[in-house]
């Protein structure tokens, strides 16, 4: 069978014997994204409509995703903006990009992903949390310990609007909703602490787990003690076309988009398999190799014990920024000193990461296919590389035998297996 995985921008294929094949329900896409985006925002979930929120308000922020999420932002943002304006002309309208702790989004990338138009006709900031003089502190904590510290430009505006894409998150359950503020323009301390080694370790801080999830809940609350006001939040299917809009309260219409995705996400494995073959969903998602743990992740909710994981992801941005990922694990000689390490030395930034990872690899080895990771950085971070997917399921075949049991999951993190 002729298995086709998303690699970037493109698709690269690999000829199996056999593989049980794990893809999202088919779930149409929106014929138009303009009307349904005019209707959501008129008829929203257990909010007043748009115009009603933005009624004698003028100072009004938009926080938008950053260039590592494939939100459909084109398509989004520049009617919504048009909306907005037309709600009342009055309005004094800053766009602050939800970077969290990743790098700054480049002016040239921003009007890729905005539209020129948008860049050039409004202020758009990029958050920077490790920048003090943009950060408020509340003199409160969350009851999970993370101290209320948000750009400020959230407390300054009379209205807060957060656009979103919700898909399953590896450990916050799912993105979208309250996680445009932490960590999307959180300080960084309170980011830290949300991410910090026993909040990961939770067992229900897993995708597609909302309820108990310590992650999630204490994002909430950060929530409850800052400012967002509407949000606008979307589904999409493997072509990235809008599939589903979800405009209104932050906690309730984020509950609805959950509940659609749940439907087409969720899907079932026969048995755990010997090999499991994966993806970072392509591009924009793989476009960096801490990004790509990811992928493994959600392969490692189906791969047995011993078992391989083979994930292919191009890569293109390296590292990412993410210097301190690849510091916590080189050098480790196991999954074990990489927790260890973690636990006596946090916060670090991108332990989370890291974290993850070594819970990967405590289960299964990872074989990395990727046109600009070196072997050489795929070892230091305790992974195998490959050229190819031939090469790299050779490399499995010498570790499990040729009579594995192999799943596939085009798709990457974008669905979530679920054995039984």
């Amino acid at each position: 069978m002729l298995l086709k995985l998303p690699y970037g921008e493109k698709v690269i294929e690999l000829e199996v014997e056999r593989a049980e094949v794990l893809k999202a329900r088919e779930v149409p896409a929106v014929e138009s994204v303009r009307e349904e985006l005019e209707g959501s925002l008129d008829n929203p979930i257990s909010s007043p409509d748009l115009g009603r929120v933005l009624k004698d308000s003028r100072r009004i922020l938009l926080v938008v995703p950053d260039n590592t999420r494939a939100f459909p932002a084109r398509s989004i943002i520049p009617p919504l903006l048009e909306k907005m304006e037309s709600a009342n002309p009055e309005l004094e309208v800053r766009i602050l990009v939800a970077t969290g702790l990743h790098e700054e989004v480049a002016e040239d990338e921003l009007k890729q992903i905005l539209g020129r138009e948008v860049v050039e006709d409004y202020e758009v900031i990029n958050h920077k949390a490790s920048d003090e003089s943009r950060i408020a502190r509340i003199g409160r904590r969350t009851r999970f310990g993370t101290p209320i510290h948000v750009n400020k430009l959230v407390l300054e505006s009379e209205v807060v609007i957060g656009a979103g894409l919700i898909e399953p998150h590896f450990f916050a359950g799912y993105s979208g909703g309250r996680k445009i503020l932490l960590p999307g323009v959180a300080g960084e301390e309170a980011i830290l602490n949300n991410h910090r080694y026993r909040m990961i370790d939770d067992p229900r801080a897993r995708a597609g787990i909302l309820e108990g999830n310590p992650i999630h809940e204490d994002m909430l609350e950060f929530m409850t003690h800052t400012k967002l006001d509407f949000i606008v939040n979307v589904t999409i299917d493997r072509e990235r076309r809008v599939t589903g809009i979800f405009a209104g309260d932050p906690v309730k219409a984020h509950l609805k988009g959950v509940e659609f995705l749940d439907r087409y996400v969720k899907i079932p494995a026969r048995e755990a398999a010997d090999i499991v073959l994966t993806t970072n969903g392509g591009y924009p998602l793989d476009r960096d190799i801490y990004q790509a743990v990811k992928g493994m992740d959600a392969a490692s909710r189906v791969v047995k014990d011993g078992g391989v994981i083979i994930i292919a992801s191009e890569c293109r941005d390296g590292l990412g920024g993410h210097e301190e990922f690849l510091k916590l694990v080189r050098g480790a000689e196991s999954p074990e000193e990489v927790l260890r390490r973690i636990r006596e030395n946090e916060p670090i930034y991108d332990q989370w990461e890291a974290q993850i990872l070594a819970r990967i690899l405590k289960k299964a080895k990872v074989i990395l296919v990727s046109d600009y990771i070196s072997e050489r950085t795929a070892r230091d971070l305790l992974l195998e590389h490959a050229r190819t997917l031939e090469e790299a399921l050779e490399i499995a075949y010498g570790i499990v035998g040729r009579d594995a049991r192999m799943v596939a999951i085009p798709e990457g993190p974008y669905i979530i297996p679920v054995i039984g």
